[in-house]
């Protein structure tokens, strides 16, 4: 049937704050659904407070709402918008949660409006584990044997019928928070509260332990006609026992009969069609018995999921953007296929490459944090990587994950010792792949790693593949001396340049110059949803080793922006959406605008939003040979937070132009020597500090500063490795560990201002003058990483003239520092005690994006990162727009952490940035109750 004509408006439900379990993939469904409903001439209003998102970008919906997610807040939007229907499938839990909430207290009735998509009753059946449980059992599919308790006494008597190992999974929760396997009796109790008071419904499903069967994921579309197409076949790395938030995932299935796989999706099927009224996308988990092929049903998700967003990437096919289109009432086969334009949205996409999700971890950020991984996921983010292979999507992916590696080992960072690293092969945790390829170098039999770690053999072997290349390398000396073939085949299965040097034990540069003298180079395939079955012009590439080149460069002048990779503490989705909005700059000021990114969660790298998408690591050999392909006027690495600025220095040195700032001005910024010598001769106050090679300079300069003292690393993100000391043991502890990380870096040792207000500008400079954006105060004092602060916008208790000099001091370093675009200045404002006047201290300047930059966007409702980007470019004066902030009393940018996913760990802040995500809060003044509250509790987590 067409669509509902009767449905004039809808109400899209975002999924708020980024949280561990639920990040940016909901931004990137809920954005791909509010453009689907638009082109249907729907009217859209967003509910989300999440100022870092595209999703509540003004050019993303008709209304954007940044409350609460709340009932009242959901109250106000339908007193003030004539809703006709509620979409509550692209925001996660949170979103499903609200959506029931609101119909137990007769909200959608009151106000006439209804759900589209999913029923409430459709929902409780999913979410309810009893209620799915004996659904399942009753169309004739297997769950493992499970009890369901309300009450702590239930709990116990669960596990005395159903037996150790079991599992515990709390009803209504997202990313497994709460749950967990259990082993024993002595565990059991502790875990049985814990799940309990993570329910909102205090209910918890206890159901017995499949260890070591396989897991799978299935994406799937239904109509409201019973229409159903399997999108994509996830298969999971690891085995059960390891949320798949947390799993290393593999599509299309690897080790899936072909007989198993139709049993799956004949399963997956009818379950779908028997969920009641739903239309759209859902997720459903099996398991199998790696032995039987039995199949049991884990669980449903009535909405699009965590695993929506990477397959809609591994696919091409817009998952959430089609989903929005059922869900007013089109079948699949009235929709046209997004990417080829010409064939059906009923259709199942053909993959001819592979793609890997590998997740990102930030344990470093919590200290006594378990490593270990279990059902309740502790990731922040994803890479993923595509290839022609297992093995080469596998080495693109641990590439693109930003800590340091070059691939899978062969990089200087294995581990030697075997019992340290059977040991994490048996207790996963983050770096279990790494350990893996490190047992096998070792010798471990593959059985034994088998028996240890239940990963399918058949992947066990794909990582002894490339034990075996290394072995065959290191017979070599030279890269000369590199038969070709094996040179290629090195290249085939993944392997970086860097790593290739590292086994023959000379420098990359070598290496590669003696590929590009055999002929090897890549080449870039189109992700086109149909293995090139049907014409398709949909500029979405990856790179390879294998066949024709698919990417024909424009003669159009283009310019490339580099995303920021993964998403994790200190460079979160604020990244990708400066990203996004430099993309459209760049379109409307001319150009043919490139992104290249990794992360499958976000906008950045949806199929349409640049004019060509390189889903490539944002890594050196990756990126150079792209600019080789599409000889770009120019690279925005001013957007893609420190991913992108790393970069900056090579690119300068091989005569790329960077748009916007050079990349002195970057270096001098960062370069925290060179940047107080810079305010030293702007007679710009900074605390007194020094640098150090060593530990026993760095005592001579706590000595001289005076402690307490703040200690970090030259160049730093996200505060990482800062920390305040105030003792010569402390100082001495810290600097060492930094040496041991970065042996050739200095170490900054400043004096420490406590007792401090801190404050920042975010500012735009052309070359002629200066725009201050906004002008925020920290609620904490200074000592709490500014992502971690509360910020007030404007400033509400400093001083006239304090605010001024911050405007002095911001507009002097920006013409001194020669900047073309962005530009972020952190102050800390000290009373001197004897003149009892303000002093006005700069802690640092940042010539790029900032993660305050889209909350004051939102807040002042101007277009800055649109305007900044046109700047960079050259194409427009800061006087040729007009700027016309809109305030609304004051807005106040909260920080959300997630340190429930760490039991273990107290909620201690300090210099290094713990926060996963923000929520922005509008208050008429300073008498208003929540702000009192933040006021009242300023100092209470300031640790060192």
């Amino acid at each position: 049937m067409p669509k509902d004509t009767s449905i004039k408006s809808v109400l899209i439900i975002g999924s708020g704050p980024i949280i561990i379990g639920q990040a940016c993939e909901f931004d990137y469904s809920g954005s791909q659904a509010s453009r689907s409903l638009r082109e249907e001439g729907v009217e859209v209003t967003i509910l989300n407070p999440n100022p870092a998102t595209i999703m509540t970008d003004p050019m993303t919906a008709d209304h954007v709402y940044l409350l609460p997610l709340t009932i009242e807040s959901v109250e106000q939007v339908l007193k003030e918008q004539q809703i006709d229907a509620v979409l509550p499938t692209m925001g996660g839990q949170s979103a499903l949660n609200l959506a029931i909430e609101c119909g137990e207290v007769g909200l959608w009735e009151k106000y006439n409006c209804r759900l589209i998509g999913v029923d409430l009753e459709a929902i409780e059946l999913a979410e309810n584990r009893e209620l799915f449980r004996k659904h399942m059992e009753h169309i004739g599919l297997q769950c493992a044997p499970a009890m369901i308790a309300n009450s702590f006494l239930e709990g116990m008597e669960a596990a005395q019928e159903i037996g150790f190992p079991l599992v515990i999974r709390p009803s209504y929760t997202l990313g497994g928070f709460g749950g967990g396997f259990c082993f024993n009796e002595d565990e059991y109790p502790e875990m049985l509260r814990r799940g309990l008071d993570a329910s909102p419904t205090h209910e918890v499903l206890i159901d017995k332990a499949v260890l070591g069967w396989k897991e799978f994921e299935l994406e799937l579309l239904r109509d409201s006609a019973d229409n159903v197409v399997i999108i994509c076949t996830v298969e999971n790395f690891d085995p059960m026992g390891i949320h798949t938030g947390d799993s290393i995932t593999v599509a299309p299935a690897m080790t899936l009969s072909d007989t198993a796989y139709q049993e799956m999706r004949d399963q997956a099927i009818l379950a779908m069609r028997s969920m009641g009224n739903f239309a759209g996308g859902c997720n459903i988990q099996f398991s199998q018995n790696p032995e039987t092929e039995e199949l049991i049903v884990i669980e449903i998700n009535p909405r699009v999921s965590r695993s929506s967003a990477l397959a809609s990437k591994a696919t091409g096919y817009p998952i959430a953007k089609i989903a929005a289109k059922l869900a007013l009432g089109y079948r699949l086969d009235e929709l046209k296929n997004q990417i080829t334009k010409t064939t059906s949205a009923y259709f199942e996409p053909t993959l001819d490459y592979v793609i890997v999700k590998i997740p990102r971890w930030n344990f470093n950020k919590f200290p006594g944090a378990d490593h270990k991984l279990g059902l309740q996921m502790k990731s922040v983010g994803e890479v993923m990587g595509i290839g022609r292979n297992f093995l080469e999507a596998l080495q693109k992916a641990c590439q693109s994950l930003e800590n340091g590696r070059a691939g899978l080992g062969s990089d200087m960072k294995e581990w030697i010792k075997t019992d340290d690293i059977l040991d994490r092969l048996e207790n996963v945790s983050e770096d279990r792949l790494f350990r893996l390829k490190d047992a096998l170098r070792l010798g471990v039999p593959r059985k034994t790693i088998h028996k240890l770690t239940k990963i399918d053999p058949w992947f066990i072997n794909q990582i002894k593949r490339l034990v075996d290349y290394d072995a065959e390398v290191m017979k070599y000396n030279v890269p000369e001396d590199l038969p070709e073939n094996l040179f290629r085949e090195l290249k085939e299965v993944g392997y970086s340049d860097i790593q290739i040097a590292y086994l023959l034990r000379v420098d990359e540069e070598a290496v590669t110059k003696r590929r590009y003298e055999l002929g090897i180079r890549r080449v870039y395939k189109m992700v086109d949803t149909c293995a090139a079955e049907f014409p398709s012009d949909t500029p979405y590439f990856y790179s390879s080793f294998d066949g024709e080149n698919e990417s024909v460069p424009s003669d159009r002048e283009k310019i490339i922006v580099l995303g920021s990779g993964p998403n994790r503490i200190g460079q979160g989705i604020e990244f990708d959406y400066c990203c996004v909005h430099g993309l459209k700059a760049v379109h409307e000021a001319g150009f043919e605008s490139i992104m290249v990114n990794c992360n499958p969660e976000t906008v950045s790298t949806d199929f349409d939003t640049a004019d060509k998408l390189y889903f490539e690591p944002v890594f050196w050999e990756h990126l150079w040979e792209i600019i080789e392909l599409e000889k770009p006027a120019g690279i925005i690495v001013q957007l893609g937070g420190q991913t992108a600025l790393k970069l900056a220095e090579e690119l300068s040195n091989r005569g790329v132009k960077l748009i916007g700032s050079s990349y002195d001005a970057l270096d001098l910024a960062e370069d925290r020597g060179r940047f107080s010598n810079l305010l030293k001769e702007l007679d710009i106050p900074y605390p007194n500090f020094g640098t150090a090679k060593d530990a026993d300079e760095a005592l001579e300069v706590a000595h001289r500063v005076k402690y307490p003292v703040l200690v970090r690393p030259s160049y730093v993100l996200g505060g990482q490795d800062m920390r305040i000391v105030i003792n010569d043991a402390e100082l001495e502890r810290h600097v060492l560990s930094i040496f041991k990380k970065a042996p050739d870096d200095e170490v900054l040792v400043d004096h420490f201002l406590d007792r401090a207000k801190e404050a920042e500008i975010d500012a735009i400079c052309d070359g002629d003058e200066v725009h201050i954006m906004g002008i925020m105060e920290h609620i904490e004092p200074a000592g709490i990483h500014s992502g971690d602060s509360s910020a007030v916008l404007p400033t509400y208790s400093l001083s006239v003239s304090a605010v001024n000099k911050m405007r002095e001091y911001a507009e002097k370093l920006a013409f001194a520092l020669k900047i073309k675009g962005l530009l972020n200045v952190q102050f800390a404002i000290k009373t001197d005690k004897e003149t009892g006047e303000e002093v006005v201290y700069v802690i640092e300047a940042n010539p790029r994006a900032s993660r305050t930059t889209p909350f004051i966007a939102k807040a002042y409702k101007v277009p800055y990162l649109n305007i900044a980007t046109k700047v960079m470019l050259g194409t427009h004066k800061l006087k040729d727009f007009d700027i016309n902030p809109q305030p609304s009393g004051y807005a106040i940018k909260v920080p959300v952490f997630s340190f429930n996913k760490f039991p273990n760990v107290d909620k201690q802040l300090g210099p290094e940035m713990k926060s996963t995500g923000e929520a922005i809060r509008f208050v008429k003044d300073m008498t208003d109750p929540f702000f009192r509250e933040l006021d009242r509790n300023r100092s209470q987590y300031l640790t060192r």
